[in-house]
């Protein structure tokens, strides 16, 4: 199977951007990296405005998955809070301490992935 042929990732995303944006995730964004690299199909990336909100960002995500009997292979960084990775296989988050986000600056590493809009996931008129 070629990597072109891929569907679309869209629908499959909604349970991680409504999990993010639970506690408050700010500045969320998606790229599509099945094109790039073959270690995961997407990163998600978004902000806390502090450490703890970082690590409450990471925890209601791990929860909230859980929930629908989703597990990370692998959690990196929640407790300190500055850059906080949930490994899901096929997704990659990343949550950030705002001003390590923009040192790190993963956007500008990955600019040839195509960006998916995390509003086009989020059915309209439902909470978040």
């Amino acid at each position: 199977m070629t990597k072109a042929s891929n569907p679309p990732l869209d629908s499959s995303l909604e349970l991680y951007v409504r999990a993010a944006l639970g506690k408050k995730a700010f500045d969320l964004v998606i790229l599509d990296v099945r094109q790039l690299t073959s270690i995961t199909d997407a990163f998600i990336i978004c902000s806390g405005r502090s450490n703890r909100q970082v690590t409450a960002i990471a925890e209601n995500i791990q929860v909230s998955l859980k929930e629908n009997d989703i597990r990370p292979l692998s959690v990196e960084g929640k407790r300190e809070g500055h850059w906080a990775l949930l490994d899901y296989g096929h997704v990659v988050i990343h949550i950030f301490y705002e001003p390590i986000r923009d040192f790190y600056d993963l956007e500008s590493l990955w600019i040839d992935a195509k960006k998916i809009q995390a509003e086009n996931l989020v059915k309209q008129g439902k909470e978040i």
